[in-house]
Formats: structure tokens, C-alpha cells, sequence
């Protein structure tokens, strides 16, 4: 397989991205797009005169010829997206959350594994430059292994603005589902570690225009005695992003202080804090094309599946357990985490192992 055609489903604002993603790649091609709004419709199959264009998934499949599917459609309501992809054994990278509950999520994870088709989902932060630079930190063992870990993240998101996705204003737990997943995710996937318990609240500030819980304060216990204090919010009432990711370690601290950069670590008894260098990049765009990278190698036989499905399971974990956590006022406890396959080979010949975790309270 050499040029790779794609389908994009979902044509609003992340849409463009992805769309310049791939014109950046020289291997690949959109060949179709899919919305269910006329107008989003009309402008992408303007932008790109050669692709097919229709409503559904299952009607544009069946008038080209190709190889995977991004969905950028909102998390609830994919079922009928999965099962054409599955159906036209098209591989599938899918944007974050995969579904808006664990039992979705689970479901789509299953079906992929039954057609043989891979199923990434579109963590893109993982491909940031500070993120590699803060794993490598702990990986190299200059500051020993994180025992405490501090996040914070304060954002005023005007979920009204053209630019945002409209569905979160609407959604039950809008910044755990759509944003928490992302930091989840960098946790486990920084840290090497898997939760094993957690206690949360989740609320709403007066001024919040979310209908669901803005607001999220967790503490998470990790494998190997890590404990994380959580506190994330899209109503902070400042509009400007707050930031700091904090981890102390036996030899001493790292330190995160901006969304996408500004890293550095100090011992002990350092008087100031040594900065990491960290190579220039362009923010949504050079990590999606980390991802894309990774995906598309792995369809050509390459590489493993980047960002498994499997494993994206055990951040959902973690939601759910922060909304029952709120619910119940206890602490949950989480079962072990489902191993994440990570084939190689062609597309068609690759599957994931089915998801078998429950969480226990």
C-alpha cells in the first residue's frame, strides 16, 4: 500500500486540520467527505474537486475506493459510523473521546475486533515536543521516578465562539469528557502508570454557560504509590489558560508550565529551575501529522498502531470513575487496565484484543 485515500466524516472546524494534514503528506489523498450540513459539504467538495462527497459514511464507501476513515464527528452517536467503516473494512482513526460512555467505547472497540480493523483514536497530544521532552525526563532517571504529581488547568472556553465544536455546551460532564480525557491520557501515558484509585467532585460555577460540570478536582492514585492532585476547569473566570504540571521526584521536580512548552526540572537544592530545549513546532498542526505518521506507517506494515483503542479504554476508565467518584462521594477503585495490542502488518490482517475491564467501587 503506498497512497493512502482517506475519508473524512465530519467536516467542521477540526475538519481543516486534517485537511491540511494530509495535503501536507504526499503519500496520501482524501478521496471522499461526508456531512450531514449542506453548506460544510458544499465548501470541502469546493476546496477539493476531486473527492465524493454524501451524508452518510455507507454511501460515500460505496462510490470510492479506499483505505481509512477519519472520524471528526462529536463522541456520541458514532455506532452507525463504526459499523460502515467495519463494513467496508476501512481502518479508523478516530477523534477523542471515542465514545461519550465507557460502554460506547467499548462497543466500538469490540466491533473493530471482530471486522479486523484497526482503530486508533486521535490523542494528539501525545506527539507534542514537551510531552516526549517530560517523559524522557523520567525515562532517563535523572530525577528518579514520580511520587507526587499537581496538575492544574484553568481555561475560560467560550463554547459559543464559530471556531469551537458546539456539542460540548450541551453534553453531561463536558470538560471530563472532552477535555480531562486529554490529561488523563498524558498521565498514564508520561508517567508509564496505570490508576488504580480515585476520588473526585465535579461542578458548576454560576457563570458557566455548560449545561453539564465544568469544573473537576480529582485525586488519583497511580501504580507504584504516585498520587496526583487533579484540577481542571472550562470556567475560569479569567480568560487567559493557566497551566502547571508539577511532578516531584527523589532528586527533585519537573516542571510543565505551559500547555504546549516551557519544561524544565531543578534539584533539590537548585536555586532556579534549568530549561529544557524544546525544537519549534506548529500547535495542532505538527502533532496531528505525528499521529497521522504513525497510523499511516502502520498501515503500510511499518510500525505498530499508534494510540490503540485498547488503551484509550483505560483513560475512560478514568472518567467514568471521576463521575461516579462525584456521584457517590467515594473513592473508586479501578480493576487492571486492558492490555493495548499493538499490531504490525497490513491494515486488514490486524486486530485488536476485546476489552474485559470493569471498574469497582
Amino acid at each position: 500500500m503506498t497512497d493512502l485515500r482517506v475519508i473524512l466524516v465530519g467536516l467542521g472546524a477540526r475538519s481543516r486540520v486534517w485537511r491540511r494534514v494530509l495535503a501536507n503528506d504526499p503519500s496520501s489523498r482524501i478521496v471522499g467527505v461526508v456531512d450531514t450540513d449542506a453548506a460544510n459539504l458544499a465548501a470541502a467538495l469546493a476546496e477539493l474537486p476531486d473527492a465524493v462527497g454524501g451524508r452518510a459514511l455507507e454511501e460515500v464507501a460505496e462510490r470510492v475506493d479506499a483505505d481509512a476513515v477519519i472520524l471528526i464527528t462529536p463522541p456520541g452517536g458514532r455506532e452507525a459510523q463504526i459499523a460502515a467503516a467495519c463494513a467496508a473494512r476501512l481502518a479508523i482513526l478516530a477523534e477523542k473521546p471515542l465514545a461519550d460512555t465507557f460502554a460506547a467505547a467499548q462497543a466500538h472497540t469490540a466491533r473493530a475486533a471482530a471486522a479486523g480493523v484497526p482503530l486508533s483514536v486521535g490523542l494528539n497530544f501525545r506527539y507534542m515536543p514537551v510531552t516526549r521532552a517530560l517523559k524522557a525526563l523520567f525515562a532517563d532517571d535523572r530525577l528518579g521516578q514520580p511520587e507526587i504529581g499537581r496538575f492544574l488547568y484553568e481555561r475560560w472556553r467560550d463554547g459559543r465562539q464559530a471556531r469551537l465544536n458546539k456539542y460540548p455546551l450541551t453534553m453531561d460532564q463536558p470538560m471530563l469528557w472532552e477535555q480531562s480525557i486529554h490529561h488523563f491520557d498524558l498521565m498514564r501515558f508520561v508517567y508509564g502508570r496505570e490508576p488504580v484509585a480515585i476520588a473526585a467532585r465535579t461542578w458548576n460555577p454560576s457563570w458557566s454557560m455548560y449545561a453539564g460540570d465544568a469544573n473537576v478536582a480529582a485525586l488519583i492514585s497511580f501504580e507504584g504509590g504516585l498520587e496526583v492532585t487533579y484540577q481542571g476547569t472550562w470556567a475560569a473566570n479569567w480568560d487567559h489558560l493557566g497551566f502547571d504540571w508539577r511532578s516531584d521526584c527523589p532528586g527533585g521536580i519537573a516542571v510543565q508550565r505551559d500547555m504546549f512548552g516551557d519544561l524544565a526540572y531543578a534539584r533539590r537544592d537548585d536555586k532556579t529551575l534549568t530549561q529544557v530545549d524544546l525544537p519549534h513546532f506548529e500547535t495542532w498542526i505538527d502533532d496531528a501529522a505525528g499521529l497521522w505518521a504513525e497510523f499511516a506507517a502502520h498501515l503500510r506494515g511499518a510500525g505498530p498502531l499508534p494510540c490503540p483503542a485498547t488503551d484509550h479504554l483505560n483513560s475512560l476508565r478514568m472518567v467514568e470513575a471521576c463521575i461516579r467518584a462525584a456521584a457517590t462521594g467515594q473513592t473508586i477503585t479501578l480493576n487492571a487496565p486492558t492490555v493495548a495490542a499493538e499490531p504490525s502488518g497490513a491494515a486488514l490482517d490486524t486486530s485488536n484484543s476485546s476489552p474485559t475491564e470493569r471498574m469497582t467501587q
